[in-house]
């Protein structure tokens, strides 16, 4: 009988947590697998694609226009009426930032299937094995030490050994479903977000964020440069907030042709729709269990306020890949107690701080008046995207 294949590090779900979790491991000299259901990257598109400069470039990114949309350079925030806090880094800090060299940009717009393709590629040239079209079927600790994986590749079931199983498989994740981690979310917590990709819309490289119950309960609007000529006009709601059952769809309706902005939105055509849940909840309490954690989506290291999960993907892979490497170097057991390690370096790094912006968005949301509600997250958010804001990594 052939020997069981042996991984030192198995991932499934090859988004930005995944890919990036992968390469940090194999770039520290761990065998990889990388796994992914899909036979197309990025896709299906469920979020605007901003990521900051800091974000790119903390995790090693060249900032490249094969998947870059366009240069961000701050924000406009917007309460229900259309009084605006606009933080343009081009005014604060001239000498800093700015579109012409060597000034830089703030953040970008990316393009999610040219990124995610771009990611695997890095972690491809790092040394990391990827399937594509594998589902995961299970896993099971083993009493070495090490973990069996099932998997499914082109209608072939194939079992392999590792020593880590990571989780990067999304909301909901199934991977912590077989650990018995309590990945389940609330219908409260979980964001209803569309977005419409459209022409003849003017914007000045900024990200508008626009806030009230009038136009998306529980969540925001948004309007964002993507480029070329084009706009990302969008919304999330949390559908148990939402005035007579109304849809996302029905709310971003509104948006466009009775908002303050509908004159600027007049003659938009809409090129591309794109939607899906985004989680504004906290953080999973458990991401580890023995042989396996979870990174990304999967753990739920979402920024709880914004809803942003590109940023808080990279870095929470860059702790994993970083962690598992020095796990394995140092011949240690991939138990429950030593992989609770992962965990407790991502909170200090990260994770308190998302723990404290769900704490913050909780009690907004928790306000019964809906105008004091409207109020208190126009200055919180306002607040966040300000300069001196203790947010400004998450």
């Amino acid at each position: 009988m052939p020997a069981t294949p042996h991984y030192d590090i198995v991932v499934i779900g090859s988004g930005p947590a995944g890919a990036t979790t992968a390469r940090y491991a194999a770039e520290r000299g761990l065998s990889v697998l990388l796994v992914d259901k899909r036979q197309e990257l990025g896709a299906p598109v469920q979020c605007s694609g901003a990521v900051s400069r800091h974000a790119l470039e903390e995790v090693g990114i060249p900032l490249e226009a094969e998947f870059i949309h366009e240069a961000i350079f701050g924000f406009g925030i917007y309460n229900q009426a259309g009084e605006q806090k606009k933080i343009d880094y081009r005014l604060l800090k001239p000498e800093e930032y700015g579109p012409e060299a060597p000034k830089k940009p703030l953040g970008y717009v990316v393009d999610r299937r040219r990124f995610d393709r771009y990611l695997m590629t890095m972690a491809e040239r790092a040394g990391v094995e990827v399937w594509l079209k594998t589902e995961g079927l299970g896993y099971r600790p083993q009493p070495d030490g090490s973990c069996r994986v099932y998997l499914r590749r082109f209608n072939e079931e194939i079992e392999l050994s590792a020593k880590v199983l990571v989780g990067a498989d999304g909301l909901q994740s199934q991977v912590g479903k077989w650990a018995g981690l309590r990945t389940h979310m609330k219908i409260t917590e979980l964001a209803s977000c569309l977005q419409f990709v459209v022409d003849h819309v003017e914007t000045d490289g900024l990200l508008e964020i626009i806030t009230g119950h009038e136009w998306a309960p529980g969540g925001y609007a948004w309007v964002f440069p993507k480029g070329y000529g084009y706009a990302e006009i969008g919304l999330g709601v949390i559908r148990t907030m939402a005035d007579d059952g109304q849809s996302a769809q029905e709310y971003l309706d509104k948006f466009i042709r009775q908002s303050f902005f509908k004159e600027r939105f007049a003659d938009c055509r809409v090129l591309e729709i794109q939607g899906g849940g985004v989680p504004l909840a906290a953080p999973l309490r458990q991401q580890f269990a023995d042989n396996l954690i979870l990174v990304g989506d999967a753990a739920r290291h979402v920024n709880p306020i914004t809803g942003g999960g590109i940023h808080t993907a990279l870095s929470g892979g860059r702790i994993a890949g970083g962690f598992l490497a020095g796990l394995v170097d140092e011949g240690r057991a991939a138990t429950e107690a030593e992989l609770e390690g992962y965990q407790q370096s991502w909170l200090d790094e990260l994770g308190t701080k998302m723990w404290k912006l769900y704490d913050t968005k909780t009690d907004i949301f928790r306000e019964s008046d809906i105008s004091v509600r409207d109020e208190r997250l126009y200055a919180t958010m306002s607040g966040y995207f300000s300069p001196d804001s203790e947010y400004k990594k998450i």
